[in-house]
């Protein structure tokens, strides 16, 4: 019996790994030797993207087809999270003066993740590639490098764009410090250039897998104990976790587009 039950326990950390990895390739491809394949994760990309777009076109259609729209219904309800992130990011962080010129970046992060951080909890995903894989693409670090590289590199053109390039790298160190603190203030600013990509990363990939490992974890002792009375119990306890996954994915998305958006304003002012 020891070992049968030693046996289910590491056959299910093998499907939580499974669960959360994305080992899933679903069409190999290869160029000039880089391994392109694609992925569940891809895919999910694929339809949050496509889902985004054709969102975006319904809430947008009475701008494009009418003079003095009236919002209403659907498209009051777009308008009124994308208000939210001007109102409560963008206008606080980077200033009403930048509002267009960063708003569609940091929009696109917020709606995107906050899509695919939904999408991985519709149970549908996990029979993608015989019934591999359910957990979100932000819960993948690969996603989530992308996305703290593009605000990696936006940081670092908005701060040239109003500054000028050899302002923008001297606005990193304040210039009333003496020369010999500047020895050690100079390895520290630069450390903290990539550290910031870094928690962006960590942060968003580690609380999206956090959650799909801990409803895994609470299901496993119904196949481990065979006991029904368990399974009843996991299975509640489950669905509150998912209302919370729900707060969670809501939080991350609002998280890392504030923390974008700050790192952004912070490169266009740097005095304050």
């Amino acid at each position: 019996m020891a070992d049968h039950g030693q046996g289910t326990s590491t056959n299910i950390g093998d499907k939580i790994i499974a669960h959360v990895a994305n080992s899933d390739v679903m069409i190999h491809f290869e160029l000039f030797g880089i391994d392109l394949s694609i992925t569940k994760h891809v895919i999910m990309l694929w339809i949050a993207a496509g889902l985004l777009v054709t969102v975006a076109l319904y809430a947008s259609r009475k701008y494009r087809s009418e003079e003095r729209p009236i919002p209403s219904g659907f498209t009051n309800a777009f308008e009124f999270v994308v208000d939210f992130v001007r109102t409560s990011i963008l206008i606080p962080t980077v200033g009403k003066d930048h509002v267009l010129k960063w708003g569609p970046l940091v929009m696109s992060f917020f709606f995107l993740i906050l899509t695919m951080n939904f999408l991985g909890l519709m149970p549908m995903f996990n029979y993608i590639n015989h019934g591999h894989g359910g957990t979100t693409a932000t819960g993948n670090f690969n996603m989530t490098a992308a996305l703290a590289v593009i605000t990696f590199f936006a940081i670092i053109i908005a701060g040239i764009m109003e500054h000028g390039f050899f302002k923008h790298w001297k606005n990193m160190v304040p210039g009333d410090v003496p020369k010999a603190v500047l020895i050690i203030l100079i390895p520290i600013e630069i450390m903290s250039m990539f550290v910031r990509p870094f928690a962006l990363t960590m942060r968003l990939a580690a609380n999206m897998t956090a959650g799909h490992i801990a409803m895994l974890a609470i299901f496993a002792p119904i196949f481990i104990l065979h006991n029904i009375y368990i399974g009843i119990g996991s299975v509640a306890l489950n669905v509150g976790i998912t209302f919370l996954e729900i707060i969670v994915s809501i939080v991350q998305a609002y998280v890392f587009t504030l923390l974008s958006s700050v790192f952004i304003g912070q490169s266009i002012h740097p005095n304050h």
